[in-house]
């Protein structure tokens, strides 16, 4: 961390009701640029301190901002992308370092967790969730059934899983391809558990968590869909008393099972590509620095298509369909 970076006070709000019941955390802005979250979890503070909303049961602490520099300075990060390879630094060096610091922790005292982000791309929100209960190496779990259930609620329609693993593919690539060029193995992007953000540090510490991805930015409406997200929450896991959100008719399930990394910053895309938008199995999708075409590796739907990334990081996703909530996408 650099000597003139300030450690910025980290702030929660926390409220419990006067009977038993869960422990949620609700988080905003991990990344300083995705500010619908802590304009929503403001929204419901303010509710909550007033007395237009009472907590009965259990506990919520908020977390409004996440990552204080980043959200200082507008942009995604401080030192760097606090949701890679989240996890205590017993010597800390960077600014998020110092955050993981106080935020795991956090995470760990509490049994769920909603998380509201936003997107660059255009496109309507949508939530990830985590893995089908599974005793495997990579993200072993067992409350599917709890967060599947909440998925139905939020208020959105759409439900993307497969993160973890496929990051662990494609970090396995990245190694790879590092190794062949000599580039040293010791920086963050080719952390073995670089796909650990909130979520997955959450779940390997026994709970569970959604990632409530609200909208682009910059629309007006994702604010309304994090404080919404947030109520349905509340009364869905019954920590007030209004009456439980009815489920959403019908959920579209996508399954994330590629990731393209960047590997020149001059890499470019060959339209302006949208998160969801469909594609074919050979679609021209872009163009290498050197010239080469880089088509997708299969049918399904583009994720999360970042123009702007660095060289070495994720340039783009491929989701395919899943019945995981029943129809598929």
């Amino acid at each position: 961390m650099s000597t003139n970076t300030p450690l910025h006070p980290l702030q929660s709000v926390h409220f419990a009701g006067m009977a038993p019941g869960p422990r949620l955390i609700v988080t905003g802005a991990v990344h300083g640029n995705e500010v619908c979250g802590t304009i929503g979890i403001r929204r419901v503070i303010a509710e909550i301190e007033s007395g237009a909303l009472v907590i009965a049961r259990g506990s919520v602490t908020f977390v409004p901002v996440c990552n204080p520099l980043a959200y200082q300075l507008g942009r995604r990060a401080g030192d760097r992308n606090l949701n890679r390879a989240l996890a205590p630094a017993p010597s800390p060096r960077e600014y998020e370092d110092h955050i993981a610091n106080w935020l795991c922790p956090l995470l760990a005292a509490h049994d769920g967790l909603l998380d509201l982000h936003s997107f660059q791309a255009s496109g309507r929100a949508f939530v990830m969730v985590g893995p089908r209960d599974n005793t495997g190496e990579v993200e072993p779990f067992s409350q599917a059934a709890t967060e599947e259930s909440l998925v139905r609620v939020l208020g959105v329609g759409r439900a993307v899983d497969g993160w973890l693993g496929t990051y662990a593919r494609g970090v396995a690539r990245r190694q790879a391809t590092a190794a062949a060029e000599g580039v040293a193995s010791g920086t963050l992007d080719l952390h073995p558990r670089y796909g650990v953000g909130t979520t997955e540090y959450m779940r390997s510490q026994g709970g569970w968590a959604l990632t409530l991805e609200c909208g682009q930015h910059a629309d007006p409406q994702s604010p309304e869909v994090a404080y919404r997200a947030i109520r349905n929450t509340l009364a869905h896991c019954q920590l007030t008393d209004e009456t439980p959100p009815p489920p959403v008719p019908a959920i579209e399930a996508l399954s994330i099972r590629d990731v393209v990394d960047k590997q020149h910053a001059d890499d470019r895309f060959v339209r302006d590509w949208q998160s969801f938008d469909a594609v074919q199995a050979g679609t021209l999708i872009g163009h290498r620095a050197d010239g080469q075409v880089v088509h997708a590796p299969g049918d399904g739907w583009l994720v999360f298509p970042n123009a702007r990334a660095a060289a070495r990081q994720e340039w783009f996703y491929l989701a395919r369909a899943s019945r995981r909530f029943g129809a598929s996408g």
